[in-house]
Order: structure tokens, then sequence, then C-alpha cells
């Protein structure tokens, strides 16, 4: 491992010709391929995850409006951590050191404590177990609520599928979704069908030169509760409490990553979610939940 990296402690995985690995900072998954290929754009070890690159999102996923809600008649105020735009994006977690362990050789967990602090005082105990085999990769998450008091929060993450040695125009995208949340500066103002619409993508389709940065909600789901998108050589799945997903072609990255991955984000809550109560969970003290998401390569 290169010294002081700043993705810091690295774990891998491999099954077969799969390999991925998890990193200390922000617990997320750097890098995942299969026989060589890339699935996700990822990125080095020497490097921050730019663009939110396979982060966890935690405790609420996406931007919250002025980093403000209101808490048992409480205005909390968070840290405006997309301060151009004047907002609090993506959650608490996604910079800080995660305990990432080996858990056999296809297999890895990364593990963190969300102490309460002024903006969010919840003590939120994260346990994500990471696992390749032969149907692809499969993410579990387990938050338990050690607070004296009902929590809220959300969860995402963000990956962004690789688009190889093209950019995102020439991938197929299907999206089993009914409908589209109209964002304003990222921040829900209504929503529409996505029938003929130029984000329907029910039906598999090129992106073309379609930029995408939506929130697609009334997700279809096939067995198992399972709802799956499809880009080009991957298939992300989404269960159970999963019900929204981000679509975004990366057109706003800086110039060398711009549209060279496809995000998908799957998400139990929208954006802004802690200001409007849309979609969040809401654990008692000492309860817990689970959720899984995966990619299966094509």
């Amino acid at each position: 491992m290169i010294a002081q990296a700043p993705s810091g402690r690295q774990v891998e995985m491999r099954h077969g010709e799969q390999h991925a690995v998890i990193v200390e900072n922000g617990g997320g998954l750097r890098s995942y391929e299969v026989g060589g290929r890339a699935v996700l754009d990822g990125y080095a070890e020497s490097d921050l995850a730019g663009g939110g690159r396979g982060q966890v999102l935690f405790p609420w996923p996406n931007r919250l409006e002025g980093g403000q809600w209101e808490d048992e008649g409480e205005t909390r105020q968070l840290p405006l951590s997309e301060a151009g735009a004047g907002n609090a994006i993506h959650g608490l977690v996604r910079w800080s050191a995660w305990d990432v362990q080996r858990a056999g050789e296809a297999a890895a967990t990364a593990t963190h404590t969300l102490m309460p602090q002024p903006g969010y005082p919840f003590r939120l105990e994260s346990r994500i177990a990471y696992r390749l085999s032969s149907g692809g990769l499969t993410v579990t998450t387990t938050v338990r609520n050690d607070s004296p008091r009902q929590a809220p929060f959300g969860l995402g993450f963000h990956p962004y599928l690789a688009a190889g040695d093209d950019l995102v125009d020439a991938l197929e995208l299907t999206v089993p979704a009914d409908t589209r949340l109209l964002l304003s500066g990222g921040i829900p103002v209504g929503r529409e069908p996505v029938a003929g619409s130029a984000t329907d993508f029910r039906a598999a389709r090129l992106i073309g030169d379609a930029v995408l940065d939506d929130a697609f909600t009334d997700v279809q789901r096939g067995v198992g509760e399972i709802a799956r998108v499809s880009v080009g050589h991957a298939h992300l799945w989404a269960g159970p409490g999963f019900d929204y997903l981000q679509v975004f072609t990366g057109d706003t990255l800086s110039l060398g990553a711009r549209r060279r991955g496809l995000a998908v984000e799957p998400m139990t809550c929208p954006p802004n979610a802690l200001a409007t109560g849309e979609g969040l969970i809401r654990l008692d003290p000492g309860a817990s939940v689970e959720l899984s998401w995966g990619i299966e390569p094509a």
C-alpha cells in the first residue's frame, strides 16, 4: 500500500475472475473488475473519491437544502458541504475513517460509529458487508440506533458503472421506474410520469447525448422484490427499501471524468428528505434495519 494513501487502508476481495477493493476512507468501494475489465469507474489508491465514486451516503443521500431540517421543533444546521450552492450533500460519513476488515477471500466488512453532533444528534452504528459470489457483488448494510430516542435517516450509495473504452453515450440504459422527481439545484420541486418523456428509460435504449442527473421513484420490482437497472455490461439491483434511484451521466465532473461512467445510486429516500420527511427510515432506540443492493456483471 502507498504510504499515507488518501484512500487509507485497502481490503481486497477475490472470487474467480472477480476482484474488488474497499477502503478505509469512507468505507466505500474503490474498484470492481471481472477478468481485468472494469465494471466500476473507480479511482486509484493514491486518489480521493472524486465525484462521490463508490462512496456511502449516510445519514442522508444527495442534497439537503441549506443544510437545515426540523428535529422535534428545533432547527438543526448541518455543515454546508456543497458550499457554492449552500447545501449539505451526501451525509456525514464519506470522508470518515471506517474499520475495514477481510471476512474471507471473497468478503470484507466496513464498520463505523456516527457520533451525535449539533446538526444530527444521534448515534448510529453501521456495518456494511461486501461479498463476491458467482452472482456478482452484494452489499448489505445494517444500521442500529444506539440513541435514546427515535432516529430518522436515509442511506444511499454512489457507484459509477464504467463505460469501457467509450463514453456513456454508447451505453444502453434501462431504469425500471415510472416517476421522475423534478429537481431545481438538486432539490425536488415536483414530480412527473416518465412515460413519453426524454427520461423514459423503462425500455432499454441508448443514452446517446442525454444529460442525466435525475432521481426516479415508483420503481418496478421483480422476483424477490428486486429492481434492476441495466447499463451496458452490468445490472445494478436494489433490494426492498431502496425506493429511489439517482442516475447521473457525470457532465459536471472534472474534464477527464465527464461521461466516463454512469452513476446509478440506490437510495432509501429522495434528495432533501431530512427536511421533507419523505422516505426517511425512523429507527426506535435499539432497533436495526438491513438493506441490500448489488451488481451483476452481464
